[in-house]
């Protein structure tokens, strides 16, 4: 038999078989690739850059400006899209490629989906060393873009033009598996990109991915189904994977037949809309105080799509009941069986549906239910005290947080990632619906914002994004709100800056130590720089305000709604408030010895506090 063929270089047909992934959103089958960030350098330009032009029709290319911020805001698209669709981005080698090592560890550990083409050495080896090669004095196959092993699901360097065949395949594979989800990398030699081979016409047949929801086995089942009608204070925390698997509705549904009180993680946030009666908010380090009082009581911890970081557990501290036991329901078994959990190894609608049909009309006490229900009244009532308007000349985070949230409502996308004002969003920010809260904190990465606020608005395009961020961040990536003013993808971005990075202060403070070299003020300096980030915004195209109160923040929110392109609001903030109501002990390790009297009542009371933690 003669098999048809089609004679394309490996980047031509690495790109055509791109275009080929679909997906089905809302009934209509769709591209799976959202298009391709690309930087161009010379070991892609030639090859897969050319291939892309040739494409452009099909599979929209996009630039940026650091191969970073580009992989962070294709990481944000998946995540707004549930994971159902994606982005690649490629690079030259050197630091082209390296600069998206960082972006493939925060894909890798917040189990999304992203696809890293970048370029690579020649696999001829002829003009060894080409410009950027990274040599080894001891490995001839070793190259800059073996640093992405450790942070990728799947890596693979491509030294002939056939072997693009079961990499993609197998790319396509990780990307779309529910447990194994996560980066790949395929480092693309340059000489091989420009080389033919006569592909099987096959190879670019369509294919439509669909979400697997893989069914729990039937023992596994019947133990969890025995420890929650055993149980007379359970609970529900939510991780991402309930949003992953586009279970929020059937979360809801099987929180209120059976009257379990539900917590959410940073991942898992918007799960549930925050005035349902049965969302008791954050949980964790970050917790609130409706959350964190029923996990210290509770003998059942029904845990969904998370993996039980220690934000979540207060690092392992927060559970203090003797017989307390905890189920885990997770597509992925390494996290579904984490701390002598009874893993229930399944997605997560799926899971909880069969769950549901397994509990017959059981329902947890109603005193367990009222307790509940009296936790979270005082905690809004708490909440409401911290995010309330001042007059206060340096506002704290969360009035800030209170003022944005009063000019844009709960129906905008929130978008942060590092430093106070994750643990401030979890606690106090009034999520509405599914994905309407985007958190990377799973690596919290300074820099993810701004670029990660762009592609959540190339996912939801109609959305309102907001994009919150300290200077901190900010100073460590800004460069995409020219990206996103070039696109016309209209962000929000509200900078809150306390000079410095506020956050680590605190906790360095609160760990007995020195104000030192966090606050610029307390760094080793000549000169204060006095950054004037309204200019800066400005020179990028953006629409630039300062706001010299909380009441002028709101009214420049307001306006800002009405800005044809990306807007950036400023506002000065005090570095030293951060809200005392909910949160719980994190352990960060205090030295044991020390000369400073302040370290030393730091490491009893960090002691003192290891006693609580169950190992």
């Amino acid at each position: 038999m003669t098999q048809k063929t089609i004679r394309l270089t490996m980047a031509q047909a690495l790109a055509k078989f791109l275009t080929r992934q679909k997906t089905v959103i809302d009934g209509v089958t769709v591209p799976i690739f959202g298009g391709v960030f690309a930087i161009f350098g010379h070991g892609n330009v030639a090859g897969f850059g050319e291939a892309l032009y040739q494409v452009k029709g099909e599979l929209p290319t996009y630039r940026a400006h650091n191969e970073q911020g580009m992989a962070h805001a294709a990481i944000a698209f998946a995540k707004a899209s549930f994971r159902r669709r994606m982005m690649a981005v490629t690079s030259s080698i050197g630091p082209g490629a390296t600069n998206m090592v960082t972006a493939a560890a925060l894909a890798h550990v917040n189990r999304l989906p992203l696809l890293l083409l970048p370029g690579d050495v020649f696999a001829n080896r002829a003009p060894d060393p080409v410009l950027q090669q990274v040599e080894s004095f001891a490995d001839g196959t070793v190259s800059a873009n073996d640093a992405f092993r450790p942070v990728s699901r799947y890596f693979d360097r491509i030294t002939r033009p056939e072997q693009i065949i079961p990499a993609l395949r197998r790319a396509m594979q990780v990307l779309t598996d529910p447990a194994d989800c996560g980066p790949v990398t395929l480092a693309l030699c340059q000489d091989v990109q420009a080389e033919a081979f006569d592909y099987p016409e096959s190879f670019f047949e369509e294919r439509v991915w669909l979400p697997r929801r893989p069914a729990p086995d039937e023992h596994e089942l019947e133990a969890a189904v025995e420890a929650l009608k055993a149980s007379r204070k359970p609970v529900i925390i939510a991780g991402g994977g309930v949003l992953y698997s586009e279970a929020a509705g059937t979360l809801k549904a099987f929180a209120e037949k059976h009257g379990i009180p539900v917590m959410e993680t940073n991942a898992g946030k918007s799960s549930l809309p925050h005035h349902h009666a049965l969302n008791m908010g954050s949980v964790g380090v970050t917790g609130s105080s409706a959350s964190n009082l029923l996990a210290e009581q509770t003998d059942l911890v029904l845990a969904v799509g998370t993996r039980l970081q220690d934000f979540t557990t207060g690092s392992w501290a927060l559970f203090k009941a003797d017989e307390v036991r905890i189920v885990g329901l997770n597509t992925q078994v390494f996290d579904a069986a984490k701390h002598r959990a009874l893993p229930l190894v399944a997605d997560a609608r799926v899971g909880m549906e069969r769950l549901e049909a397994g509990l017959a009309g059981w329902k947890a006490p109603a005193s367990w239910v009222d307790k509940a229900h009296k936790g979270k009244a005082e905690w809004l009532e708490a909440a409401k005290q911290v995010t309330d308007p001042t007059n206060a000349p340096l506002p704290s985070d969360a009035q800030v947080i209170g003022a944005v949230h009063r000019a844009r409502g709960s129906e905008a996308i929130v978008v942060c990632a590092a430093g106070g004002l994750p643990g401030e969003l979890h606690k106090l920010w009034p999520a509405g619906a599914p994905g309407s809260y985007h958190m990377e904190y799973g690596y919290s990465t300074m820099g993810y914002e701004i670029a990660g606020g762009l592609g959540v608005k190339l996912a939801r395009p109609d959305t309102d994004v907001i994009v919150m961020l300290g200077d901190g961040s900010y100073m460590m990536m800004n460069s995409e709100i020219a990206t996103s003013v070039m696109l016309g993808k209209k962000l929000t971005i509200v900078v809150l800056d306390n000079r410095g990075f506020g956050c680590i202060n605190r906790l360095q403070m609160a760990t007995g130590g020195a104000n030192f070299n966090n606050l610029l003020q307390d760094t080793r300096h000549e000169a204060l720089p006095e950054i004037d980030f309204v200019a800066h915004a400005a020179s990028m195209g953006a629409v630039a305000r300062k706001a010299g109160s909380i009441a002028e923040l709101e009214a420049a929110l307001k306006e800002a709604a009405g800005d044809a392109r990306t807007s950036v609001v400023v506002i000065d903030t005090d570095p030293l408030i951060s809200t005392d109501a909910g949160g719980h002990w994190w352990d960060v390790a205090v030295p044991e010895v020390s000369v400073r009297v302040e370290v030393q009542k730091a490491r009893k009371q960090y002691e003192e506090a290891l006693k609580g933690r169950r190992l």
